[in-house]
């Protein structure tokens, strides 16, 4: 079932996680997803279930992934549990339905559950929900949870205000301080930040739906859902991420025209008897990551090895190749600064032409200085916070070959930070931006590739292998 709500900031967080929880404390082996780009939530997802968060983005995957991505995560599961993005019908911007919350339950086949914040209306509440049900015909409005319900009376009001609707109550949920995850400048505060208070937030909020929701109802909606006839995904193969049952598809990167690969070839050559080393950033300042990444790496013969720059004073023995993705790097400028020996390693393994791949905060992590504490130099580049909210999809090329991708690459992505870097984009940029606006970003040198574009690599089949076969070419 997919939990949606007619708007941000109406409890989907609150009732999806608790609705996992809940359901994996009664026994059920739970599948959670993720609608759009965001990698905060899916930990709550990952905690609430002890399975990997998944995300669900069809403007970055493309809408003919969706089904298969979901097959893949949700395999051997009782039930799964998609939590949706923004509004019902909030999409990319300027493009119809794509990628919104009610686009990715149509690819899915699901029944919605709305979930309303009805703590200011009472019969109003059936006019809204009435408008989003009747809206687009081939969304299945299924039941309606009401939350941040004030009282008994209250409750009793909205009942009684549905009942017309044609659209069953499956839960009512009260407000309780408990349930509240702290929020900051991106949005909530990750998993790996919060530790046992995360712990306390999730167990909370299943309490919470447990008490308010009818669990039996619930499953009987998800059991409702038509069967998807898809192949699921598989990160295996040099093109990983194309389905079996289709060998040869029209659109290898997502935003390249039909038939285009954007001159990206598979890479070719005899495979090394040792899987190179591939080290992968996490920790508290590098939280962003998608499941899929490290499936990819690991299909194409890497093999993987986390490290926590806060922690950490060298990289994992015999790494030949590097990966920084995103995360909270600025929270974290004076611990990650004073880790010297770790910052003159990675410049090292920079300087000797390791493939080294940057998002966001491995931007950041990368440059000279971030809010003037010295960082890891290997960009000529500062980096500070802003007061200004960088958010959006976009479409890009690949100006340079890297190890990511060949020059030509069209790749669908996004940004989300408040920070900038001075200058924004070197010599030889990483992108070119097309989409919404004109414009170069990120950095090229060597085997670097950083940039501010979050990439879901199951949307750029490929990509992994690249990295991989320019890690083992180093030997």
């Amino acid at each position: 079932m997919v939990i949606a709500a007619p708007a941000s900031g109406s409890g989907k967080t609150t009732v999806a996680t608790g609705l996992m929880r809940a359901f994996a404390d009664a026994g059920l082996a739970v599948s959670p997803h993720k609608v759009g780009p965001d990698y905060i939530d899916p930990g709550y997802h990952a905690l609430a279930t002890g399975r990997p968060g998944r995300n669900l983005d069809a403007y970055m995957c493309g809408p003919e992934r969706i089904a298969p991505l979901f097959l893949h995560g949700a395999a051997g599961c009782d039930v799964a549990v998609v939590e949706g993005v923004m509004g019902l019908y909030d999409g990319a911007s300027g493009q119809g339905e794509l990628a919104s919350t009610a686009h990715v339950a149509k690819l899915l086949k699901a029944p919605v559950v709305l979930v309303v914040d009805a703590s200011s209306q009472s019969r109003s509440v059936a006019a809204l929900v009435h408008g989003f049900a009747s809206w687009d015909p081939e969304v299945r409005v299924a039941g309606v949870i009401l939350n941040k319900v004030g009282s008994d009376r209250h409750e009793a009001l909205l009942r009684e205000a549905l009942t017309e609707s044609g659209v069953p109550v499956l839960g009512a949920v009260r407000r309780v301080q408990q349930a509240h995850t702290p929020s900051r400048h991106l949005g909530l505060i990750p998993v790996a930040e919060r530790s046992t208070e995360a712990v306390e937030a999730v167990a909370a909020q299943a309490a919470q739906v447990r008490e308010g929701c009818d669990l039996e109802a619930l499953l009987a909606l998800a059991r409702s859902a038509p069967p998807l006839l898809d192949e699921p995904w598989a990160p295996h193969g040099l093109w990983a991420g194309v389905p079996a049952s289709n060998p040869a598809p029209t659109r290898l990167w997502a935003g390249v025209p039909q038939g285009g690969t954007g001159g990206h070839k598979p890479p070719t050559g005899p495979q090394p008897d040792k899987a190179p080393v591939v080290a992968v950033a996490g920790g508290p300042a590098f939280t962003f990551s998608y499941t899929e990444h490290t499936e990819l790496l690991q299909a194409a013969g890497a093999e993987v090895a986390p490290f926590d720059p806060l922690h950490d004073e060298a990289l994992p023995d015999h790494t030949a190749a590097l990966v920084i993705g995103g995360g909270f790097p600025e929270i974290y400028a004076p611990e990650l600064s004073a880790n010297e020996p770790l910052r003159k390693q990675v410049a090292a393994l920079a300087a000797s032409g390791a493939p080294v791949i940057a998002e966001c905060a491995g931007l950041l992590y990368l440059s000279r200085s971030l809010d003037g504490k010295p960082m890891c130099g290997v960009l000529p580049a500062d980096a500070r916070m802003s007061g200004r909210l960088t958010l959006g999809y976009r479409e890009a090329v690949a100006i340079a070959d890297t190890p990511l991708a060949r020059a030509g690459t069209r790749v669908r992505g996004h940004e989300f930070h408040r920070t900038v870097t001075e200058p924004g984009a070197g010599a030889s940029p990483a992108w070119g931006f097309t989409h919404p606006e004109r414009r170069t970003e990120g950095f090229v040198a060597g085997g670097v590739h950083a940039s501010y574009l979050h990439v879901h690599w199951a949307g750029a089949p490929g990509a992994a292998a690249r990295l991989v076969a320019g890690a083992a070419a180093r030997g």
